[in-house]
C-alpha cells in the first residue's frame, strides 16, 4: 500500500484522480489540495464522491504534502507545476505531472509555445508517459510527464502506421473533437451550456498548444522531422475525444492488412481496443474508462488511410493514464483501479 496525494485536486482532472484513487486497491489517498476550497470536504465540492473519501481540501505547501505521501499527482495549470514538481522530485517522491511543463524535450520549443520555464534542468528527468510506447522507461523513472488528451488519441492512432513506415508523413492531417470538460472547470463564456449546446466549431486552428507535443512524438515514431496539420473542435458533449487522422499511403495496402497491422501492434495492450474491420469508434463506447478505441479504413480512390481514435479526455487523456503510469512505476498490475467498463449510455 502506498500513500498518494493530489496537488490541485478541485478541477475535473483532480476529481477523476480522486475518484479512481479512492477505490484503488494498492493506494491510500492521504491528501488533496485546493486554495479555493481549503477547509471544505471533497464531498461538498463533488457530491458524487460522498462516502468514497472523508478528505478535506488543504491549502498546503509542497513541503507539507511531501511529508505525507510516496507519490504525488500534480493536477495544476501549465506554468505552475514547474515551480512545484522539483521539490517533490528532490525529496525522492514519485511525481506524475499532468500539466505540459515537462512534456516537451526541447526547451526552446516549450518557451515559444508556453513561455519561460523556471525549472528547465528537470526536463531531462521526465519520461513522457504513454505506457504503450514508453513502458520500459516508465518502470525505471520517478518523474512522469503525463501526455495531453489530444496528443494521446493522435499518437496512439498513428503509432503502428508510423512504425511500419507506410505513410507519406508530409500529408498527415488530424481533426479532433473534444467534449467541453477539456476546457476545465473554470466558468468561461465559451464553455457555458448556452454557448455550446447545439453547436460544433473549430478553435485555435493551427496554433493549439498540443501541436508541438504531437509533432515531437510522431517525429520520434517516424524517425524524421515533419509538420502535422491539427485542427481541434469543440463538441456539445461533456466528455470524450474522437480524432480522425488522414494520410497518403506510400504503397497500396488492403484493409485486412492494415487491420492486422494494428491488431498485432496492440495485441498485448490492455487499454487499446482495435475495432473490427468496417466498425469505427464512438466516444460513447469509451466514456468513463481508460480505453482507447481505434478503427481504421483505406480509401483506394484517393490512396489514403483514415484512422479514428476515441478516448475519454478526462481518463485515458488525463487521470486514468496518470494512474496507469503510477501502476507501472510502483510495480502494480497495470489495470489496478482502472479495470472498469465504459459507461453506456
Amino acid at each position: 500500500m502506498i500513500k498518494a496525494a493530489i496537488f490541485g485536486a478541485s478541477g475535473y482532472t483532480g476529481q477523476e484522480l480522486t475518484r479512481i484513487l479512492s477505490c484503488h486497491p494498492e493506494v491510500q489517498l492521504v491528501a488533496v489540495t485546493s486554495r479555493r476550497f481549503a477547509g471544505q470536504s471533497v464531498a461538498e465540492v463533488f457530491p458524487a464522491l460522498r462516502d468514497f473519501t472523508s478528505l478535506q481540501y488543504q491549502n498546503a505547501t509542497p513541503a507539507e504534502i511531501c511529508r505525507l505521501c510516496d507519490v504525488v499527482f500534480l493536477a495544476l495549470p501549465h506554468g505552475i507545476s514547474m515551480d512545484i514538481a522539483p521539490e517533490f522530485f528532490r525529496a525522492g517522491k514519485k511525481v506524475i505531472d499532468l500539466s505540459a511543463d515537462y512534456r516537451l524535450r526541447d526547451l526552446k520549443t516549450y518557451e515559444s509555445w508556453y513561455g519561460k520555464h523556471s525549472s528547465a534542468k528537470f526536463i531531462k528527468n521526465a519520461v513522457y508517459g504513454i505506457p504503450e510506447l514508453y513502458r520500459a522507461k516508465i518502470k525505471k523513472t520517478k518523474f512522469i510527464a503525463n501526455p495531453g488528451c489530444y496528443p494521446t488519441s493522435i499518437i496512439l492512432g498513428l503509432a503502428p502506421a508510423l512504425k511500419k513506415k507506410i505513410l507519406d508523413v508530409s500529408t498527415i492531417i488530424a481533426d479532433s473533437a473534444s467534449g467541453v470538460s477539456g476546457a476545465g472547470r473554470e466558468p468561461l463564456t465559451g464553455s457555458l451550456f448556452c454557448e455550446v449546446d447545439g453547436g460544433f466549431k473549430a478553435y485555435k486552428v493551427g496554433k493549439h498548444r498540443h501541436l508541438p507535443e504531437i509533432e515531437q512524438e510522431l517525429n520520434a515514431l517516424a524517425g524524421r522531422k515533419f509538420a502535422v496539420s491539427f485542427t481541434p473542435h469543440l463538441l456539445p458533449v461533456k466528455r470524450g475525444i474522437l480524432s480522425t487522422i488522414y494520410a497518403q499511403l506510400k504503397k497500396d495496402i488492403s484493409l485486412a492488412d492494415l487491420h492486422s497491422l494494428y491488431s498485432a501492434f496492440y495485441a498485448n495492450e490492455k487499454f487499446v481496443r482495435i475495432c473490427p474491420a468496417g466498425i469505427y469508434p464512438n466516444i460513447s463506447s469509451v466514456c468513463g474508462s481508460n480505453y482507447c478505441d481505434i478503427g481504421v479504413a483505406v480509401d483506394p480512390r484517393t490512396n489514403r488511410v483514415i484512422i479514428m481514435a476515441a478516448i475519454d479526455n478526462l481518463i485515458k487523456g488525463a487521470a486514468g493514464q496518470a494512474v496507469q503510469n503510477m501502476n507501472i512505476m510502483c510495480g502494480f498490475k497495470e489495470d489496478s483501479g482502472l479495470a472498469i467498463p465504459p459507461l453506456y449510455p
